[in-house]
């Protein structure tokens, strides 16, 4: 302690900075959670990426309506249909939301941090009773928050449009369903969020950083299958054509595949939409026995099946955002 402010404490007068710092570090982050939710929820970029959203959903969703009234027969699932039958020239649903949520993701946060830095205010709200930790965290959360909202206006809108173009409403186990895949894909959307406000911290450009991003979630959707499968063919290559070397290149490619933040999502959709699926990869033939092919699976069974999954979505994006968060406790931040 400099002599100053050893005058300063026995005159019973505290420096200003550590006055305005005392309490918890989390002092302000509602606040901060709420600012920047009025900011997105305003903001021109939101409106149109929303109104592209609703746009996708109701013509996917309406052309899923047009091929599910001239089906013959019961569907137990119906529903689900909706987010996974196509009518060319338009895809499913869920292949729309495979591209849109990344980019929704990614224009939420690319400019969270080095906007801040660009208009010169950073310094300035950590002067107020604010720690880094609020500031980061309440940025992260009114992002996440806001493409959770976007996300289950969207999946309200899907069911609407499902009880009045079908006619009946959707059964518990459906709801279930739905709900699962609306969180996963909530998550999906948060390791791109995690993504953008560490390229944000990283650079100070905006634009670098938004193109940052934007070439990760590119590789991992155009590249990463290809190299997965040279790298299982190098890892695992087969010299005398044993089932055992196939299976073994076969599982490696596998493993690989789910480092991708797309492949666990797809995986995860495909597990939660279509309740006859048992298995992702390769099954040997002793593993179908006994087993009645096409009989639906029960919700908690197909839980138990995307678990690895859907943990997987979470705690990638748990990950990204405490590198991004240690980053940030090291930057220096100058007025």
């Amino acid at each position: 302690m400099s002599q100053l402010e050893a005058g300063m404490v026995r005159s019973g007068m505290a420096a200003p900075q550590a006055q305005g710092k005392e309490g918890s570090p989390w002092t302000g982050l509602w606040a901060v959670v709420g600012k920047e939710m009025a900011d997105h929820l305003t903001s021109i970029r939101m409106l149109i990426l929303e109104l592209l959203v609703v746009l996708t959903a109701a013509g996917t969703v309406y052309a899923a309506l047009q091929t599910l009234r001239s089906t013959v027969g019961q569907d137990r699932f119906l529903f689900l249909r909706l987010f996974t039958t196509a009518r060319e020239p338009l895809p499913a649903f869920v292949g729309f939301l495979g591209l849109l949520v990344p980019l929704i993701a990614i224009a939420l946060a690319f400019d969270s941090v080095n906007g801040e830095f660009n208009r010169r205010t950073l310094s300035r709200v950590l002067a107020q009773p604010i720690y880094r930790d609020a500031l980061l965290m309440g940025k992260f959360l009114a992002s996440f928050f806001t493409l959770a909202l976007v996300l289950t206006v969207i999946w309200l809108l899907i069911i609407g449009m499902g009880v009045i173009g079908l006619g009946l409403p959707p059964g518990g186990e459906e709801v279930g369903r739905m709900l699962w895949f609306l969180v996963a894909t909530i998550f999906y959307g948060g390791i791109w969020l995690a993504v953008a406000l560490l390229f944000s911290i990283l650079f100070r450009q905006p634009a670098t950083a938004a193109l940052g991003s934007i070439a990760v979630w590119l590789f991992f959707t155009i590249f990463w299958g290809i190299l997965a499968q040279l790298l299982a063919r190098t890892l695992r290559p087969i010299r005398y054509g044993f089932v055992e070397e196939v299976l073994a290149q076969a599982r490696l490619e596998l493993a690989l595949s789910r480092i991708s933040p797309n492949t666990l999502y797809t995986e995860a959709t495909i597990g939660l939409l279509s309740p006859s699926v048992r298995s992702f990869g390769i099954i040997l033939p002793e593993q179908l026995q006994g087993i009645l092919l096409g009989t639906p699976l029960p919700l908690t069974q197909s839980l138990l099946l995307i678990w690895p999954q859907l943990t997987g979505l979470i705690a990638a994006t748990l990950l990204l955002f405490a590198l991004g968060y240690v980053l940030f406790q090291r930057q220096e931040i100058r007025a």
